[in-house]
């Protein structure tokens, strides 16, 4: 019993890191189980049947299918196990979720014991992830006259597995955890560098914020045994930058409630609260799991006589508090008045109507919004098959619909791709509705995770009404080491066979691609009314709308090519003057958010879909806006391109996914194939004038509008983290935008880094251009810091190759990437040289690669959290600083920020990446890179 012999090392191994032994989902394991189980003399029987029962994953795993069957062979009573008599062999069914276990049930409940097929259809009542194969079971069995078929439909088309669940406690006391001061980024859950194990629950969640902290939740939770422990962001935004869905599975598992008891480490319903509320997509991963989001608003801005803002000495507004949630402090959630009171219950503290929507409360009733999705569709597919209207049991979509008003660009799409509302109404923002998605994206640190929400659920290929999705490899590509090469082939495997295309081909027929899943979901993205969701923030796409999301709305999304969520407001940003030649557009992003602060005080973005009318830009080139609308905590954004522009986006497109075509990277499914049909269907509705690219109504109702003024941009600009700001709170965030004149020449730059999704290929050529630029002033190149370069894709190293310039970046390289010999180990000292990284996330995730301690890092990425980039050291602070890239290259060769004039010496005469208004000059503001 080799493999037995094995989990029992493995489970000392885990003994000495404080682990319990690691949930079975290996079918093999746990059939020597099962026969372990059987021998009533065996040594390890007992320790067996706690396994079986308590210890295995449910849903399609390998072990499920054989867990169910053996619980099949106890309830039809060819075996016997004292310690599982057929009643709990039920109710361990139960909790298996679907897949075998539904197809026992059902085997059971249709078989000839009319007593055991009562019972099986009980059981049935109450699941719901239930597909094809077996609603089609029900359905024959049905027709043919079946009476038991007949009951379990009809207890589905009136919803029983949701009105028979307990309602939600009238109030909740909870005890507060400020777990920091300040926005809270979802790396303080989940750190990027523990990426590698948030498949294992138990050992992820021991990276939650710190050891201390988690012993200080341990001990609230033993001085308050009937209180939940709600977990704060003090003064911020809890959960920015990222859904990560491993961040709220580890608040969960710290402070929630289990879902199973023969299930471990699966918990939820957590409570998360910020002053400033909870981040978009890290709310809707809240509400994955059935948790409670709390805007607290306890810091409030102090006003004046004349009731406007009193500012600091730096000119942001003091706060006071309303009232105190320090550590500690108990308060007492209502949900039917929906409003958060103190202990007593006696004084309300904020109003909390936004937390219990609806859809919400239905989430929290039924333990997370996956059993709400598939049991709406189990409904409707019951009440079809008995030819009955199912009755009114689930809230109905929420439709707002104004009179007379236009529409945005998203309030179009979402039109479009609504599924189950009014025929023929037209919806506004603030209507919460099911639409279709197109695209979905599966990355490779949370696509673990999505395998296993994939077989919870019991889902098994992907859904028909998705066009493409996509699995990448790209956040694990800098180092290939023992972590990624056990978890990689794994996650490929089961992408491919489940229907996605994959940047790995499971049997090596194709070389493995590393290509930055944004820039791949960016070209596979081939409509402007699309829906994209994808498992991470940085979704979002120059095309249509994009969504980033948890691994469990990704896996959702596979499965059934839904996903459910309310219509956003919009911003709309329209831009006026001339860009300064020796400007780049990665300097007009920047001053986008400088800008909208000036204009409106506070961040108008967050929550809503930026709409950006930057119609002259190809897609490459304007995804490094809507890549950077994921910092203003936007909930999307959505390009007005031109028709002319939007018909060579796509054109590049299609371009693209022909070559992974002739790489060999087409599924057998044809799916980018019909990716390239579509896209030449919609540049033909364009050519023809039947359907124009996207644009709003000029009646269309926006939240807010910002004007961003181009002739303002005089001076390049860095986003800095402004780490030893005095008020913690603004430490970190992106609102602290600054010329390069205001550091003097003075400021140090330990490193350099050009890469991330926020590049694109006229980025590199600007490196090499600026290389050659630099060597003919000044006779040769010097580092006086390293410059790390990572393209995002193959595809752009490969036209690089064939324009000329990456023979210019070798010649200058100390370091250049080779996939036949991969580093097997994070480098960790790094020499005044150009590296040239392999194609993928690199530094800018900071799971593998990672700059020294303490580093003043200058990039053109997107992240400059706390210890993302770049960790603190014992004696100074670690500081990830954002520019553009020429500003980043001459940074690195000089050591440290430059002049205005030395900037404008370094690019004269090189293309920089170049942006007019639409209006303004249409045809000349194309760049020559592409």
């Amino acid at each position: 019993m080799s493999l037995y012999a094995d989990y029992l090392k493995e489970i000392d191994t885990r003994k000495t890191q404080g682990l319990s032994p690691k949930p079975i989902d290996d079918g093999a394991l746990l059939a020597e189980i099962v026969e372990q189980i059987k021998d009533l003399k065996n040594e390890h029987r007992e320790d067996s049947l706690k396994f079986f029962i308590y210890n295995t994953l449910p849903g399609t795993t390998s072990a499920a299918g054989v867990k169910a069957k053996f619980l099949k062979e106890i309830i039809l009573a060819e075996i016997t196990v004292a310690e599982i008599t057929p009643a709990f062999a039920f109710e361990l069914l139960s909790h298996m979720k679907g897949g075998p276990s539904v197809e026992v049930l059902i085997d059971v409940a249709l078989g000839n014991d009319e007593v055991k097929a009562k019972s099986a259809a009980e059981v049935l009542k109450t699941q719901v992830f239930l597909y094809d194969a077996d609603t089609d079971r029900l359905k024959k069995a049905y027709e043919d006259g079946n009476a038991i078929a007949k009951d379990i439909l009809e207890s589905y088309a009136n919803a029983e597995f949701f009105t028979k669940l307990p309602e939600m406690d009238e109030e909740i006391q909870v005890v507060t955890y400020i777990a920091a001061e300040g926005d809270i980024s979802t790396d303080l859950l989940s750190p990027g560098n523990q990426a590698h194990s948030r498949a294992d629950r138990e050992l992820h969640g021991k990276c939650l914020i710190s050891e201390k902290a988690q012993e200080e939740i341990q001990a609230l939770k033993l001085q308050h045994p009937k209180k939940r422990v709600m977990l704060i962001a003090e003064k911020g935004t809890m959960g920015v930058g990222s859904s990560r869905m491993s961040g709220v599975n580890n608040v969960a598992l710290w402070t929630g409630k289990q879902a199973s008891p023969y299930v471990p480490f699966v918990n939820y319903a957590p409570i998360v609260a910020g002053t400033n509320g909870i981040s978009p997509i890290f709310l809707t991963t809240v509400g994955v799991t059935g948790g409670i989001g709390v805007d607290l608003k306890n810091w409030v801005k102090k006003l004046d006589d004349e009731g406007k803002p009193i500012l600091n000495n730096d000119g942001n507004p003091v706060l006071e508090q309303k009232y105190s949630v320090e550590t500690g402090t108990v308060l007492t959630i209502n949900t039917k008045k929906q409003k958060l009171y103190n202990e007593a219950g006696d004084e309300e503290l904020v109003d909390m109507s936004s937390s219990f929507t609806p859809q919400k409360q239905e989430f929290m009733k039924a333990g997370g919004s996956y059993a709400i999705v598939f049991g709406k569709k189990l409904q409707t597919l019951a009440a079809e098959t008995l030819g009955v209207e199912p009755p009114l049991v689930f809230a109905p979509p929420k439709e707002i619909s104004h009179e007379g008003q236009g529409l945005t660009a998203v309030e179009k799409i979402f039109n479009k791709n609504a599924v189950g509302v009014t025929p023929g109404k037209t919806l506004h923002a603030g209507s919460d509705v099911r639409v279709k998605v197109n695209i979905v994206g599966s990355q490779d640190t949370t696509g673990l995770m999505t395998m296993q929400e994939l077989e919870a659920m019991a889902a098994t290929v992907v859904s028909p009404i998705v066009d493409g999705a996509y699995q990448s490899g790209c956040h694990t590509a800098s180092v290939w080491d023992l972590k990624a090469q056990a978890n990689t082939p794994r996650l490929m495997k089961f992408m491919n066979d489940f229907g996605l295309v994959t940047g790995r081909d499971p049997k090596g027929a194709y070389h493995a691609m590393t290509d930055v899943i944004h820039k791949v979901l960016n070209d596979l993205t081939v409509s402007d009314w699309d829906i994209i969701i994808g498992g991470d923030s940085h979704t979002r796409m120059s095309k249509g709308v994009a969504f980033g999301a948890d691994s469990g709305t990704v896996a959702l999304a596979l499965a059934t090519g839904e996903a459910s969520m309310p219509i956003p407001e919009s911003v709309k940003v329209t831009f006026k003057g001339k860009m300064a030649d020796h400007m780049d557009f990665r300097d007009v992003v920047h001053a986008t958010q400088a800008q909208m602060l000036e204009q409106h005080g506070d961040n108008v973005f967050q929550g809503r879909v930026i709409e950006v009318h930057i119609g002259t830009l190809l897609a490459d080139q304007a995804f490094t806006f809507t890549d950077w609308t994921a910092e203003m905590k936007a909930k999307a954004s959505v390009c007005i391109s031109n028709d002319e522009t939007l018909i060579g986006s796509l054109e590049l497109a299609k371009s693209r996914i022909q070559i992974m075509i002739d790489k060999g990277m087409e599924h057998d499914n044809g799916m980018l194939a019909g990716l390239i049909a579509k896209a030449d269907q919609r540049i033909a509705e364009i050519r023809s004038g039947e359907k124009p690219a996207l644009t709003p109504d000029d009646n269309a109702k926006y939240f807010a509008e910002v004007v961003v003024d181009l002739d303002k941009i005089v001076e390049p600009m860095i986003a800095d983290p402004d780490v030893n700001n005095i008020d913690v709170s603004k430490r970190y965030t992106h609102d602290t935008i600054r010329p390069i004149s205001f550091y003097d020449a003075e400021k140090k730059v330990d490193l350099g880094f050009v890469g991330s999704c926020m590049v694109h290929k006229g980025d590199i050529k600007i490196v090499a251009q600026m290389l050659k630029n630099l060597e003919k002033t000044r006779g040769k190149v010097e580092f006086n810091a390293p410059l790390v370069v990572a393209a995002p894709t193959y595809n752009i190293i490969d036209e690089l190759k064939e324009e000329g310039d990456w023979e210019t970046l070798e010649k200058y390289s100390g370091f250049e990437f080779d996939d036949d010999s991969p580093k097997t180990a994070a480098r960790t000292e790094y020499e005044n040289i150009l590296y040239l990284e392999r194609p993928g996330c690199n530094l800018c995730m900071g799971n593998q690669e990672k700059a020294a301690k303490g580093d003043t890092v200058l990039a053109t990425s997107t992240r400059l959290f706390q210890g993302r980039v770049v960790a603190d050291s014992d004696t100074k602070k670690g500081e990830s600083l954002l520019a553009s890239t020429p500003v980043v290259v001459l940074s690195a060769i000089l050591g440290r920020t430059p002049t205005v004039e030395e900037y404008k010496e370094a690019v004269e005469g090189i293309d920089l990446t170049k942006f007019a208004p639409p209006l303004q000059a249409p045809a000349a503001s194309r760049s020559m890179h592409f």
